[in-house]
């Protein structure tokens, strides 16, 4: 066994990344990583007792070089005794009726094929190539658009029980070492020489700029992320045993199905400070609202300081209201724009 191979088998069997019997879908590009990923974990299947199914997405947005790749993985994926799927998406139309950006809207495409494929294979795990390099980048990139400790804590292993990243620590030097011994083929996908995304920008251009005050700044930002995830399970745990004790979730009467929440405002100022932060930000999550900064330094200051009965608007029609016992929040018009108050929600 390649020593690559076995390092990714410990690295899955640490991670309990699949159990025997599963399926795992594997997004792949062909592009170097995740070539490789196929490789190696179809080398790996027979030891961990899982299947294999490879699956391309064409995003349109390269059509001659598309084609190729979709080619060239379902080659790989025959010669290697995997089941292979693909399908075509169209990213721009999407993007435009989202209204969100290219990138973002690949990315959405793509995660709901490959849940789509595991349905049809009966696959329990999704396996991406994210590696090493990529989670330094991932570090970087939320630092710059504005993030908590969480997401400086970047990519999971595993997430929600189903995406899997066993090259999460593994170098992309170390990739294409194993690929140029194995004689893999792959391809570039141009569009990742394009400084139209950010990601590309940071890859290119500041990563390469911050190793001149730190040579090691990729090994130095995952290793900030490592630490932040071990600390992170402590404060997730913290943040639901304290959920569970000074939180009320009640059945909300705008038939929406978004519930009205009541937070004891005594035992909620007597957290400390980033225990009410993150209390405020489950708030916002279970709320289905966008967790800012902002928003939750407005209702830390009311908590603290606000007189009963002040109240705060958020989007969509949002509310929040202090009473002498509770933080209350509800949507009392429904997720609307309109700017109603809290009078006719429950309150302590």
């Amino acid at each position: 066994m390649h020593p690559l191979e076995k390092e990714i088998l410990a690295v899955i069997r640490t991670a309990g990344l699949v159990s025997p019997g599963e399926g795992v879908i594997v997004g792949v590009s062909g592009g170097p990583d995740s070539m490789a990923l196929l490789h190696v974990l179809a080398a790996l299947a027979p030891t961990l007792s899982i299947r294999i199914i490879a699956v391309y997405v064409n995003h349109q947005l390269r059509p001659d070089e598309a084609e190729k790749e979709g080619h060239l993985v379902e080659q790989l994926a025959c010669s290697l005794g995997a089941s292979f799927a693909t399908c075509r998406i169209d990213v721009k139309g999407e993007a435009g009726k989202r209204k969100i950006s290219i990138e973002h809207a690949a990315r959405e495409l793509r995660y709901d094929f490959f849940g789509q494929a595991a349905e049809k294979f009966l696959a329990e795990k999704i396996a991406v190539a994210h590696t090493a390099d990529d989670q330094a980048e991932e570090v970087l990139l939320r630092l710059i658009r504005g993030t908590g400790r969480t997401g400086l804590s970047g990519m999971k292993m595993m997430r929600d029980g189903k995406i899997i990243r066993p090259f999460l620590t593994t170098d992309k030097e170390e990739l294409l070492a194993y690929l140029a011994e194995k004689n893999i083929s792959f391809l570039t996908d141009s569009s990742n020489l394009q400084r139209d995304y950010l990601r590309n920008r940071v890859r290119l251009d500041l990563i390469p700029y911050l190793r001149e005050f730190n040579p090691n700044i990729s090994e130095t930002l995952r290793r900030t992320a490592a630490v932040l995830q071990d600390e992170e399970v402590i404060l997730a745990a913290l943040t639901e045993n304290y959920w569970e004790q000074i939180v009320t979730v009640l059945p909300g009467n705008t038939g929406d199905g978004l519930p009205v929440i009541s937070v004891e405002l005594a035992a909620f100022l007597a957290l400390d400070r980033a225990l009410q932060r993150r209390i405020a930000e489950k708030v916002f999550i279970t709320l289905q609202s966008r967790p800012q900064f902002k928003k939750i330094a407005q209702i830390l200051q009311v908590a603290a300081s606000g007189e009963t009965g002040a109240r705060l608007h958020f989007s969509r029609g949002l509310r929040m209201k202090k009473g002498r016992q509770h933080l209350v929040f509800s949507y009392p018009e429904g997720k609307t724009s309109s700017r109603g108050d809290l009078d006719d929600i429950r309150q302590g």
